[in-house]
């Protein structure tokens, strides 16, 4: 099977990521999207709870629910210690020996690509499909695709999806104010963080 990869720290899902995860199924005709919350992210100070990631798990699953498409994988979900895509996807290559990854990431991530832990591992297990913001970032991203492809041997193609400027940040501090979230979030998440008053 080609299987998708979404990782993050999804506080909270949002459409911006069910979006990506949409396109790249239908434009790589990919059979699968698997979404895997980090629950120790090594780029993010994170002072997560047990109780936390659950409610980041759970609105994954919320979210997910309805795409027989999208499922949750929780290979990263734990607290306790860091997790690195190089050995996640390691992983994933030694289980799973027959099936294609792509890993799906924004443009901010390709350009910052060098500096994640023993990212030359990443090449050897996936393809990358890096997300464009607009057209105007065409040229600088097909510029940073040919250095990392010439420098290291990776395979990376252009994911070409909306540009929605949500940030989880921004929905984070809207709930803090008790202000809506709707149309940010699926509507089963934005009744989830309601109904749990999270963030507040």
């Amino acid at each position: 099977m080609k299987i998708g990869i979404m990782g993050g720290t999804f506080e909270p899902i949002h459409i911006g990521h069910l979006l990506l995860g949409e396109f790249a199924y239908e434009d790589f005709g990919l059979d699968e999207i698997w979404f895997l919350p980090n629950g120790n992210p090594p780029h993010k100070e994170t002072l997560d709870t047990e109780e936390a990631m659950h409610h980041r798990i759970e609105m994954v699953r919320l979210a997910i629910k309805s795409n027989p498409n999208f499922s949750l994988n929780l290979s990263e979900a734990d607290t306790k210690k860091h997790s690195y895509t190089y050995q996640t996807m390691r992983h994933f290559n030694e289980i799973y020996p027959n099936d294609e990854f792509y890993f799906i990431l924004g443009a901010d991530s390709l350009f910052a690509f060098e500096e994640w832990k023993d990212f030359r591992k990443i090449f050897t297990t996936c393809t990358i499909l890096a997300a464009m913001r607009d057209d105007k970032d065409a040229s600088a991203m097909k510029g940073q695709i040919r250095y990392l492809t010439e420098a290291y041997g990776a395979h990376i193609e252009l994911l070409r999806a909306p540009l929605v400027e949500i940030s989880s940040t921004t929905i984070r501090e809207r709930a803090a104010k008790r202000l809506s979230v709707r149309y940010m979030v699926p509507d089963v998440v934005a009744d989830y963080i309601k109904e749990k008053n999270l963030y507040i």
